[in-house]
């Protein structure tokens, strides 16, 4: 059966290109279209899309408060298509907390070039939203608040003791999977290192709310930083993020480079060169995603001693990416998402 997907934009140039897009894939089904909320929320109330690909600024009813109702109401697997302005990337990231699953991001000019040449990520993107179980409500409790006063940096000799990093790789689903686990953690935690697949220009604004909620000291990477305790680093979108190992501390390799897996970044370099510098003296977590994205990392890190943590398939909007690390037998365990913020606090307990 075809994938119903219903487009809610208010460009009649969006709609039609969509329109055309759609109707060329066999899997999918085009349910409909309406220039805003207002319209389309007695459609879609009556007759459900399997998706909802959703626009976010928009005259009225905006795009965030509409996805907030549906999530409330009856929780739809939505894409949210969100232009490339400060506004489109906050709202499209409070979507995600909201429970979207995913983002297109698209420019202000060249926009139906843009989506006929984006069309192939596009179609996938719907049919990987099709198969989510979306959530709503997982954000945290406390609002960001990206200009609060700078945390103090972890002083003394902790800051470079028991130098045990933590990486994390997540996809579809893993924003809000991310904020859960890192709100829970206090804010000497040791170093983590994240790749989590977003576009680009969109992680450096995740990574500032992210800090805005947590004690730890959450920022976009940059080639060269320093994984020390206390800091989360993100990889940033459209680039290759690798750890290296001199003198006793762990920094951040920032680069471009061709896709892997599909993607930039990468779980999978991240997760490699994490094996190479790092080895048993490591925990890594692979959670909520499409794809195999990490899995063969995950394998190599198990392999070379690294403890190994699986998010389990009941708490995942996508079982993808740890149902096939746990497939390759690189998973020392699987857990549900609520115990992944313990499991770090365990593995740096030991020592």
């Amino acid at each position: 059966m075809a994938i119903k997907v219903y487009v809610v934009d208010d460009s009649a140039v969006v709609r039609q290109t969509l329109m055309h897009l759609l109707q060329g894939d066999a899997e999918i089904e085009l349910m409909g279209s309406a220039p805003n909320p207002l319209i389309a929320g007695p459609v879609i109330r009556k007759n459900r899309p399997d998706v909802l690909l959703l626009d976010i600024e928009m005259p009225g009813m905006d795009g965030l408060t509409f996805l907030r109702q549906i999530m409330e109401e009856s929780p739809i697997p939505t894409v949210i298509c969100s232009t490339l302005t400060t506004d489109g990337s906050r709202m499209a990231l409070e979507a995600l907390s909201a429970g979207a699953v995913a983002i297109v991001a698209k420019p202000r000019l060249g926009l139906k070039q843009f989506l006929e040449d984006s069309r192939r990520e596009l179609l996938q993107t719907l049919k990987t939203a099709a198969r989510s179980r979306p959530r709503a409500g997982m954000s945290a409790t406390r609002a960001a608040s990206p200009a609060a006063t700078p945390k103090p940096p972890i002083a003394g000799l902790h800051a470079l003791s028991v130098n045990k990093p933590v990486v994390i790789g997540s996809s579809t689903g893993g924003t809000q999977a991310l904020e859960l686990v890192l709100t829970s953690l206090p804010g000497d935690s040791p170093g983590i290192a994240i790749v989590q697949h977003m576009p680009e220009k969109f992680t450096a604004m995740y990574a500032q709310r992210l800090d805005g909620l947590c004690e730890m000291n959450i920022r976009e990477a940059k080639d060269g930083d320093r994984l020390e305790r206390g800091v989360v680093l993100i990889a940033p979108g459209g680039r290759h993020m690798q750890l290296r190992k001199a003198g006793g501390q762990y920094y951040a390799v920032v680069a471009d480079g061709p896709p892997v897996n599909r993607h930039k970044p990468s779980v999978d370099v991240l997760f490699r060169s994490a094996a190479d510098c790092a080895g048993k003296d490591l925990l890594a977590l692979i959670l909520t995603g499409m794809g195999d994205d990490g899995a063969r990392g995950m394998k190599l890190l198990h392999d070379r001693g690294a403890r190994t943590i699986a998010q389990n398939e009941e708490t995942c909007v996508v079982f993808g990416m740890p149902k096939e690390a746990i497939k390759l037998g690189g998973v020392d365990e699987i857990l549900p998402l609520s115990q992944m913020a313990a499991a770090i606090r365990g593995f740096d307990a030991r020592g």
